[in-house]
């Protein structure tokens, strides 16, 4: 393999992320320039991506950003009556911290963390939860005059389940993910968040990129772990 190719390959894997980075802040300038959106809708925009992108790459730098983003997020989804989304981001706010210190120390010997899979177990269990979850935040959203109050229930129970994974770094977190996107994406447009519902799209795509990238990790440390 020559240096050029050595070099193209290197740089591949960051091409589509960083183009989808760079059309986010495009577009949220653009949304914000013309009155279409508000800075905070615009700086959720951009700092979503990014934070999406560097989880995809198992980057650490992820969690203060996160803990900017879920921030800002959750003043904009109480403004349009979203409180699961809401209150979701609270929950959020938690688990980064919890994800920023066990993927620092949560490995062997307080070791950085791996990519590893979820047992069956723990999938029923998070299925139940989903369930669960769903169930009562229907309920006390109906209480509290909240709107599309079962989208709302069902996508918070699915993402706050997908971001416990992730704190965790279990590779099932990216299918969990998916699925609360192709959900959100509806429902963002419905309220009229249109910029919100495109960042959805853009986390979409990282969500199935970071599922192939997270899938090839984990062989390359099962490998190292086999021939060690």
């Amino acid at each position: 393999m020559t240096t050029t190719e050595t070099a193209a390959n290197r740089v591949r894997p960051y091409l589509l992320p960083s183009a989808l980075i760079l059309a986010t802040c495009a577009i949220a300038y653009a949304a914000w320039s013309t009155g279409n959106a508000s800075l905070l809708e615009a700086a959720a925009f951009v700092s979503g991506a990014i934070c999406v992108w560097l989880v995809v790459r198992e980057n650490i730098w992820n969690f203060p950003l996160g803990l900017i983003n879920v921030a800002i997020s959750g003043y904009i989804f109480y403004e349009y009556r979203l409180y699961a989304d809401s209150g979701l981001q609270v929950v959020y706010f938690a688990l980064n911290l919890a994800g920023w210190y066990l993927w620092l120390f949560g490995g062997k010997n307080r070791t950085a963390l791996r990519v590893q899979r979820t047992s069956r177990l723990e999938l029923a269990l998070v299925s139940g939860f989903i369930a669960a979850s769903t169930a009562f935040l229907w309920w006390l959203l109906d209480k509290a005059g909240g709107a599309a109050k079962f989208w709302d229930a069902l996508t918070t129970s699915i993402s706050l389940s997908a971001q416990w994974l992730q704190s965790r770094k279990k590779l099932e977190c990216w299918h969990f993910w998916i699925l609360a996107d192709v959900l959100y994406v509806p429902l963002y447009i419905s309220r009229e968040l249109y910029l919100i519902a495109l960042l959805y799209a853009v986390f979409l795509a990282l969500a199935v990129l970071g599922l192939l990238t997270w899938r090839k990790s984990l062989k390359q440390w099962s490998a190292a772990d086999l021939f060690a």
